[in-house]
């Protein structure tokens, strides 16, 4: 199907914190929140940004374009010390907690491709693991583990990529992309002497604005149901052989604003009362659709099971809200299981997940951030305990609302924006459109039959 991606590494570096003077020492800890814990033990997030410089050369690459990457990071760290920190947890500890200390800093791994960019960069099909050699891993050990690991990826009169690991445990999709956006925008601004930060991108650290109402210390039930799934192994190390599923493809495809008007139509010709019809958003119609296709193409038994699932901001949904910057997770996910029948319906299978999608975010407006809570982790665990293939899990990574293609270094916006970690955990990535034109772009990592299968249906029913 196409050459192996291969690197040569270049250099390994550590980045540390710009900060104010050769003296200056601080030392900076946040604890984790009950919404950090719920996403201990889970996987770290691989993200991918391709650039497209046709014209790029080894000496430009070296001399402007790597000098500015790593300058605005230093100073861009400043804003964001946890992320040149780590993760910790001494055996005396009853938690794990964020610390930053003098002389920490990011692991940024600069590599050389000789791999096809805008191959890889493109909507066709290509081997998942082609793009593994472009990710970095994170440093960690039973005590300790990396929160952010960076690689700059050159290809020759091509491009460069830029490679994020993030901890899930203290990182979620909105936090890392408002740190690359802060990235970009320091780094848009060359040499201005003490450059800040627009409001919008600086984070707010403030733990105490995060209130559990429960009465039942969510932080360390999490993490207890955590460890007790994971045979009560407290080690911060994080597996690096957890590899693709093998024989998976990737494929993008994108849909426009005028397939949701079609979509919309359709579910509505088949419900007269409107009064009862769900709030059908964007979100909503991509996922119910995907979800479809995707069942579709595997086939089988309708009577297997299907677990949809995707999680939810909650920073607005906290009472009181609190702010869109705060830094580190503060999301729930919400899932759904059901029979395969009801999305292999030809006539009516993505309205069924469609709906689906809009009741549960229905449910999260009308129960609350806190209904349930306390079982939030029992269906998951329940899935994970089944034989392998007996559930297929449909879960959503990234979002639209994250503006991931307006990550402008100076170069241009990101050719493409690519979530790596979906090959992992049958998960689709969505994003919005390239085009800037609200429609939604979302990843695939299926097996290649599967895939053909997908793609010879997709959107012929709209």
């Amino acid at each position: 199907m196409g050459s192996s991606c291969t690197v040569n590494i270049l250099e390994i570096a550590q980045i540390k914190p710009s900060l104010e003077s050769p003296n200056f020492t601080i030392e900076f800890s946040l604890p984790l929140t009950f919404f950090d814990s719920f996403w201990f033990t889970y996987p770290p997030v691989e993200g991918l940004l391709f650039y497209n410089l046709n014209d790029l050369t080894p000496a430009d690459f070296s001399s402007e374009i790597l000098p500015k990457l790593k300058q605005s990071l230093s100073l861009t760290l400043r804003h964001y010390l946890p992320l040149a920190g780590s993760l910790k947890w001494p055996s005396d500890a009853p938690r794990p907690f964020i610390l930053y200390a003098p002389d920490d800093g990011v692991s940024v791994i600069v590599a050389e491709s000789d791999a096809d960019f805008h191959r890889l960069s493109s909507n066709g099909i290509y081997e998942a693991v082609e793009l593994h050699p472009l990710i970095p891993h994170l440093r960690s050990s039973d005590d300790s583990a990396s929160i952010l690991a960076i690689q700059i990826t050159f290809f020759p009169s091509q491009g460069f990529s830029i490679g994020i690991t993030a901890h899930h445990t203290v990182l979620e999709g909105k936090t890392t992309s408002m740190f690359m956006k802060s990235w970009a925008y320091l780094c848009r601004l060359g040499n201005k002497e003490n450059p800040g930060l627009p409001l919008e991108l600086i984070p707010s650290f403030d733990r105490e604005i995060i209130k559990d109402p429960t009465g039942l210390d969510l932080d360390i039930l999490y993490l207890n149901q955590r460890l007790i799934c994971s045979s009560g192994n407290k080690s911060l190390k994080v597996p690096t052989n957890k590899r693709a599923t093998p024989n998976l493809v990737r494929a993008t495809v994108t849909l426009s604003q005028e397939d949701f008007k079609k979509m919309r139509e359709k579910v509505l010709s088949k419900s007269p009362d409107s009064s009862k019809t769900p709030h059908l958003s964007d979100f909503a119609l991509t996922l119910g659709y995907v979800a479809s296709c995707i069942v579709k193409a595997r086939g089988g038994a309708g009577d297997r099971s299907v677990c949809l699932g995707f999680t939810a901001d909650c920073r607005h949904r906290l009472d009181p809200p609190i702010p869109e910057t705060y830094f580190g997770n503060c999301n729930v996910i919400l899932a759904d299981i059901s029979k395969a029948r009801g999305y292999m319906d030809f006539e009516n299978g993505f309205a069924f997940g469609a709906v689906k999608v809009s009741n549960m975010v229905k449910g999260l407006k009308e129960k609350g951030v806190f209904e349930g809570a306390k079982d939030r982790l029992t269906p998951l665990f329940k899935i994970a305990k089944e034989p392998p293939g007996s559930v297929q899990k449909l879960i959503v990574a990234g979002s639209p609302r994250f503006d991931l293609y307006k990550t402008d270094f100076g170069w241009g916006r990101p050719w493409k924006v690519v979530l790596v970690s979906i090959d992992k955990n049958e998960a689709i990535s969505m994003a919005e459109s390239r085009d800037g034109n609200r429609g939604i772009e979302v990843g695939l990592a299926l097996k290649k039959p599967e895939m053909e299968r997908f793609l010879s249906m997709f959107l012929k029913d709209v």
